[in-house]
C-alpha cells in the first residue's frame, strides 16, 4: 500500500481535475452526495481531501482494511448448461446388469447364496421339528390367553384406570371403564359367533359323516403347528438357527469405509476427520457392481487416491476382509478421488473363467482377443498390431505364462510369421516351436548369438525392406497411413504380414558382453520404426534395472504390464516415471509357487483401456498344445505353415567388420568419418554395406569396443566435426581380438 504524499513539495495540480471534472471516481453516491453540487465526494477519512481533489483511489491509509470485490459469482438463476443436467443423475440400468459378465456373476452369486441357507436349514430339519413340537402345546395355551385378554379389552385400558385410581380421579376412571366395556362388549360377541359357527361347522361334518382327505390332518398340523411353536417360543430362544459360520459377505457400506480409510495411518485423513466428521464424502451412492460393490470416494482436501492404494494392506485389515476382496484405485474426476471395489469373496476364490480362445476360435492381429480379467471378472480384449509389449516382474508373478498367451493368440492368426527365443532354458515355449520360423531355447552363447543376429537382421534388412514396401504402397493408395493394413497383410506377395518376435527373459540378451549393448540399441530402433511395418515385439525380464533393461526400451515401448515386484525403481522402470506415484502399484502383489499362487497372473496393465489391476488368462503346458494344434490346422490350410529343417531366415554372408576397415582406411589419415568409411565398405562388399549409413557403422562397432566421437576436419578453411573414429582404437581392437582368439 502506499500513503498520498502532502506538503509543500507536492501540491497536487488542479489544472489535471478539469478535463476529469465529468468523471465520478468514487462511485455511485450516497444520499448526502445526492444533493450536493455534481463534484466528487469528500472523503472522511482523508483530512486534505477538500485541497486534493484528485485524490489517488488505489491509496489506502496504513491503519484502514482494504475490501476487495466479492469473488463469488451472484446466483442469478440462470438454468445449467443441457450437457451438465444429467450429471449426478443415478444410472437408469445397474451397472451389474449392463454387461453379459455382470449378470452372470450377480445370478451366480444369488444362485450360490440361496442354495448356501437352504442346504444349511435343510439338514437341520429334524431339530426345527423337535423344537417346533415343545413350543407348540405353550403356544396353544399362550394363544388362548391372548384371545381371552382381548375380548376384554383390559390391554392398556387397566394401566390407565390404575394410574386414574392413584390420582384419585374417579371421574377419569369411570370413563375408561364405560370405554373398556364398550370395547369388550362386541369383541365378546365377535370371539361368540366365531366359537358358534366353528362348533356347528363341526357338528355338520360329524352329522355327515364328510371323509377328509388323509394329508388333510397333517397338513392342518404342519401348518398350525410352525404357528403355534412361534407364538410358544421364549423371546431369546428362536426356532431356527443363525448361519453362524461368519458372514459370507460382508456389505459395503460408507461406515466401513470411512474404518478402512481412518486405518491406514494418513495422518491428513485422521486430522481432517477429526474435525469434520464428514471429510470423507461419497459422490455417488454404493453400489453393486459385477460380484461386489463399488463405492466412489472423496478423500479429504490434500490426500490423494494413490496415498490409499499404497496403503492397499491396511485398508484391508481395517475392513476385515481378505488382500486380494479389497481393490482401490484411483477414480476419474481429480486426484482426490478414489474408486473402491470389495467383491463378494476373494479373487482367488473366485472361479476363474478359462480364455475363451482355449477350445475354438481364431485371432485377427488388427483386432482385439481376450487377453486379461478385471477383479470384477470382466473380460479385457488387447491388440497386437502397432504395439510393442513389455512385462516385467519377479519370479513366480506370471509374466512368462502372459507372454506364452501372446504367442499363442498370434498364432491362432495364419498371417503372422512367428520368431523368437527363450533363454531360461527349461522349455516354456516348446509348445509354441512347430508355427515357428525361428525357436531357440538355452542361456549357451551360440543361443544368444543366434538372438542377436536375428535382432541384426530384424533391423537391417527386414524393417529396411518393409520401410521401402510401405513407401511403395503409399505412393500407390493402398497405404494412406504409411502403415500396415489388413488388405496388405492379407496379400501373400506383399512381404507386409505380422511379424511377432518374442523374447523371454530378455536381460539374458541384453546383459550379454559382446551381444548386448547393439541387441539393446537395434531392439529400440525396431521399436520405433517396426510398429507401423507390421512388426510387434514381445519383451519380458523379472530383473528390471537400467542394465538389463535399456532405457530407450522402456522410454519408447507402448504396452507395459507390471507384475510383482519389489520396489518403486522397478515399478516405474516398466510402466514408466511417476506411475507409482499415480498409484498404479504392482508391489502390493505377491508372487506365487506350486503350493500356492497368492497373486500370480495379476499385475498392472498400461496401454489397454484404463491403466488397472488386470489377470491374465491361465494357460497350462497341455492347453498350450491344444491351441497349437488348432494353429498347426489354420496355417497348413493357409499355406502358411513354416517346413521343418529349413533355415529360418537368410543369413547374411560372412564378413569381417575391422578388417574391412583396415582395407578401406584412407592412407594417411590418422582418423575417419562414418560416412566415408560407410561408403568405402559399400564399395568393397556391396552384398554386405550396401545401404549402410554412419548410425549402422556405429551400432556395428560397438560390439567390438570401439570408440565413436566427433571428429573434426577443415574444408576449405572452415571446420566440420562428424562422428568417426580413430585409426588407434581400430588397431587396438584388431590386437584384443587376435589376442582373445589366440588364447583360446
Amino acid at each position: 500500500m502506499t500513503q498520498p504524499q502532502s506538503g509543500p513539495d507536492h501540491t497536487p495540480d488542479h489544472s489535471f481535475t478539469a478535463p476529469l471534472s465529468g468523471f465520478n471516481w468514487s462511485g455511485p453516491p450516497d444520499q448526502d452526495s445526492a444533493d450536493s453540487a455534481g463534484g466528487p465526494p469528500i472523503r472522511d477519512d482523508d483530512q486534505g481531501a477538500e485541497e486534493d481533489a484528485f485524490f489517488d483511489r488505489e491509496s489506502v491509509p496504513e491503519d484502514q482494511s482494504a475490501t476487495g470485490p466479492p469473488v463469488d459469482p451472484p446466483d442469478d438463476g440462470t438454468p445449467p448448461d443441457r450437457s451438465q443436467t444429467g450429471q449426478g443423475r443415478a444410472p437408469i440400468v445397474p451397472p451389474w446388469m449392463r454387461t453379459s459378465a455382470g449378470r452372470r456373476a450377480m445370478l451366480a452369486w444369488w444362485a450360490r447364496d440361496a442354495a448356501y441357507v437352504l442346504g444349511y436349514h435343510s439338514i437341520r430339519l429334524p431339530k426345527y421339528a423337535i423344537k417346533a413340537g415343545v413350543y407348540a402345546p405353550a403356544g396353544f395355551v399362550s394363544g388362548i390367553a391372548r384371545v381371552l385378554r382381548w375380548a376384554s379389552a383390559e390391554e392398556g385400558n387397566h394401566g390407565l384406570r390404575q394410574a386414574a385410581a392413584d390420582r384419585n380421579d374417579p371421574a377419569t376412571w369411570l370413563k375408561l371403564d364405560k370405554q373398556r366395556e364398550r370395547q369388550a362388549r362386541w369383541r365378546w360377541s365377535i370371539l361368540l359367533l366365531v366359537c358358534l359357527l366353528t362348533g356347528a361347522s363341526v357338528a355338520t361334518l360329524l352329522a355327515l359323516d364328510v371323509t377328509l382327505p388323509d394329508w388333510a390332518w397333517p397338513a392342518v398340523l404342519a401348518t398350525l403347528t410352525p404357528v403355534l411353536a412361534r407364538a410358544g417360543r421364549p423371546a431369546d430362544r428362536p426356532i431356527t438357527d443363525h448361519v453362524r459360520h461368519g458372514p459370507r459377505y460382508r456389505k459395503l457400506t460408507a461406515d466401513l469405509v470411512r474404518r478402512g480409510l481412518l486405518s491406514t495411518g494418513i495422518s491428513a485423513i485422521n486430522q481432517a476427520v477429526a474435525k469434520d466428521q464428514h471429510a470423507i464424502s461419497f459422490p455417488e451412492e454404493i453400489h453393486r457392481d459385477g460380484p461386489g460393490h463399488l463405492a466412489i470416494v472423496d478423500l479429504p482436501f490434500g490426500v490423494e487416491a494413490a496415498d490409499v492404494v499404497a496403503r492397499r494392506g491396511k485398508l484391508a485389515s481395517g475392513m476385515r476382509l481378505p488382500l486380494d476382496q479389497v481393490w482401490p484405485e484411483p477414480a476419474q474426476g481429480h486426484p482426490g478421488r478414489l474408486a473402491l471395489w470389495v467383491g463378494y469373496q476373494p479373487a482367488g476364490q473366485m472361479q476363474t473363467p478359462s480364455w475363451p480362445l482355449l477350445r475354438g476360435g481364431s485371432v485377427d492381429v488388427f483386432k482385439s482377443f481376450p487377453l486379461f480379467i478385471t477383479p470384477r471378472m470382466e473380460i479385457v480384449n488387447a491388440v497386437l498390431i502397432f504395439r510393442n509389449w513389455l512385462v516385467g516382474g519377479q519370479p513366480g508373478s506370471g509374466k512368462t505364462n502372459l507372454l506364452r498367451l501372446l504367442v499363442l493368440a498370434a498364432s491362432l492368426d495364419p498371417r503372422a510369421e512367428v520368431r523368437g527365443y527363450e533363454f531360461k532354458g527349461v522349455g516354456d515355449f516348446s509348445a509354441v516351436e512347430p508355427v515357428c520360423a525361428e525357436y531357440g531355447n538355452g542361456q549357451d552363447d551360440e543361443t544368444i548369438g543366434r538372438a542377436a543376429a536375428l535382432i541384426r537382421w530384424l533391423y537391417h534388412t527386414e524393417c529396411q525392406q518393409r520401410a521401402a514396401k510401405i513407401a511403395h504402397y503409399h505412393a500407390l493408395g493402398m497405404a494412406p497411413k504409411n502403415k500396415v493394413t489388413p488388405e496388405l497383410a492379407a496379400r501373400k506377395d506383399s512381404g507386409l504380414h505380422p511379424l511377432v518376435v518374442f523374447l523371454n527373459e530378455a536381460q539374458e540378451l541384453f546383459q550379454h558382453k559382446d551381444h548386448g549393448a547393439e541387441a539393446g540399441e537395434l531392439c529400440e530402433k525396431v521399436i520405433k520404426l517396426g510398429r507401423a511395418l507390421g512388426v510387434i515385439l514381445l519383451l519380458d525380464t523379472q530383473i528390471p534395472d537400467k542394465d538389463s533393461l535399456p532405457t530407450g526400451i522402456t522410454r519408447n515401448i507402448n504396452t507395459r504390464v507390471c507384475m510383482s515386484v519389489r520396489d518403486q525403481v522397478a515399478n516405474d522402470l516398466i510402466l514408466g516415471t511417476g506411475m507409482y506415484k499415480a498409484g498404479y502399484r504392482a508391489t502390493v502383489f505377491e508372487p506365487g509357487d506350486d503350493a500356492d499362487p497368492r497373486d500370480a497372473g495379476w499385475g498392472v496393465v498400461v496401454g489397454v483401456g484404463k491403466p488397472g489391476a488386470r489377470r491374465s488368462f491361465e494357460v497350462n503346458g497341455d492347453q498350450a498344445k491344444q491351441v497349437i494344434a488348432r494353429a498347426i490346422e489354420m496355417r497348413v490350410k493357409a499355406g502358411t505353415m513354416p517346413e521343418p529343417n529349413t533355415r529360418p531366415r537368410p543369413e547374411p554372408p560372412a564378413y569381417d567388420l575391422l578388417a574391412d576397415l583396415a582395407r578401406v582406411w584412407p592412407a594417411g589419415d590418422d582418423a575417419a568419418w562414418n560416412a566415408i568409411l560407410s561408403e568405402r565398405l559399400a564399395e568393397l562388399r556391396p552384398e554386405v554395406y550396401g545401404g549402410w549409413r554412419s548410425e549402422q557403422l556405429t551400432s556395428a562397432l560397438k560390439p567390438h569396443k570401439v570408440k565413436v566421437g566427433p571428429i573434426g576436419r577443415r574444408i576449405d578453411g572452415k571446420k566440420h566435426t562428424r562422428r568417426g573414429i580413430y585409426h588407434a582404437d581400430l588397431a587396438q581392437a584388431i590386437a584384443d581380438r587376435n589376442q582373445s582368439r589366440s588364447a583360446e
